[in-house]
Protein backbone atom coordinates (compact mmCIF):
# COMPACT_ATOMS: atom_id res chain seq x y z
CA UNK A 1 0.00 0.00 0.00
CA UNK A 2 2.65 2.13 1.50
CA UNK A 3 4.64 1.55 -2.01
CA UNK A 4 1.77 2.60 -4.48
CA UNK A 5 1.60 5.73 -2.83
CA UNK A 6 4.87 6.56 -3.13
CA UNK A 7 4.99 5.22 -7.02
CA UNK A 8 1.49 7.57 -7.49
CA UNK A 9 3.22 10.26 -6.14
CA UNK A 10 6.74 9.83 -8.15
CA UNK A 11 4.37 9.55 -11.24
CA UNK A 12 2.65 13.11 -10.53
CA UNK A 13 6.53 14.65 -9.66
CA UNK A 14 7.07 13.39 -13.37
CA UNK A 15 3.74 14.67 -14.93
CA UNK A 16 3.56 18.01 -13.21
CA UNK A 17 3.88 20.34 -16.10
CA UNK A 18 1.54 17.84 -17.95
CA UNK A 19 -1.11 18.50 -15.06
CA UNK A 20 -0.25 22.10 -14.77
CA UNK A 21 -1.19 22.19 -18.33
CA UNK A 22 -4.19 20.33 -18.25
CA UNK A 23 -5.84 22.32 -14.95
CA UNK A 24 -4.77 25.64 -16.87
CA UNK A 25 -6.65 24.63 -20.11
CA UNK A 26 -9.79 23.69 -18.28
CA UNK A 27 -10.20 26.68 -16.30
CA UNK A 28 -9.69 28.50 -19.42
CA UNK A 29 -12.31 26.21 -21.08
CA UNK A 30 -14.55 26.50 -17.45
CA UNK A 31 -14.15 30.55 -17.97
CA UNK A 32 -14.77 30.62 -21.53
CA UNK A 33 -17.90 28.88 -21.01
CA UNK A 34 -19.23 30.97 -17.80
CA UNK A 35 -18.61 34.09 -20.22
CA UNK A 36 -20.77 32.53 -23.39
CA UNK A 37 -23.42 32.04 -20.51
CA UNK A 38 -22.97 35.60 -19.22
CA UNK A 39 -23.36 36.96 -22.54
CA UNK A 40 -26.29 34.70 -23.33
CA UNK A 41 -27.99 35.93 -20.43
CA UNK A 42 -27.50 39.36 -21.17
CA UNK A 43 -28.57 39.31 -24.99
CA UNK A 44 -32.05 37.26 -23.53
CA UNK A 45 -32.29 40.17 -21.52
CA UNK A 46 -31.89 42.88 -23.71
CA UNK A 47 -34.43 40.86 -26.55
CA UNK A 48 -36.84 40.10 -23.72
CA UNK A 49 -37.03 44.24 -22.74
CA UNK A 50 -36.94 45.20 -26.64
CA UNK A 51 -39.91 42.83 -27.45
CA UNK A 52 -41.63 44.21 -24.53
CA UNK A 53 -41.09 48.08 -25.14
CA UNK A 54 -41.92 47.65 -28.80
CA UNK A 55 -45.01 49.61 -29.23
CA UNK A 56 -46.86 48.15 -32.87
CA UNK A 57 -49.34 49.61 -34.66
CA UNK A 58 -51.75 47.37 -34.48
CA UNK A 59 -51.84 47.46 -30.47
CA UNK A 60 -52.49 51.34 -30.44
CA UNK A 61 -55.48 52.04 -28.95
CA UNK A 62 -57.82 54.51 -30.68
CA UNK A 63 -58.36 57.41 -28.01
CA UNK A 64 -62.11 58.61 -28.32
CA UNK A 65 -62.43 62.53 -29.96
CA UNK A 66 -64.64 64.93 -28.91
CA UNK A 67 -66.29 68.12 -31.34
CA UNK A 68 -67.43 71.15 -29.40
CA UNK A 69 -69.90 74.00 -31.33
CA UNK A 70 -68.73 77.18 -30.30
CA UNK A 71 -70.98 79.31 -32.17
CA UNK A 72 -72.43 80.48 -29.08
CA UNK A 73 -69.09 81.19 -27.50
CA UNK A 74 -68.36 83.05 -31.20
CA UNK A 75 -71.48 84.90 -31.05
CA UNK A 76 -71.20 85.80 -26.99
CA UNK A 77 -67.12 87.10 -28.21
CA UNK A 78 -68.43 88.63 -30.88
CA UNK A 79 -71.23 91.11 -29.17
CA UNK A 80 -68.41 91.80 -26.38
CA UNK A 81 -65.92 93.21 -28.67
CA UNK A 82 -68.77 95.28 -30.46
CA UNK A 83 -69.94 96.92 -27.69
CA UNK A 84 -66.57 98.41 -27.21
Amino acid sequence: MSQEKVDRHKEQKRNVKKIVKKEKREWMLTKAAMALVGVLLVVWIGVSVYNYSDVSDSTTVDLPTYTVDTAALDDYLTELYAEE
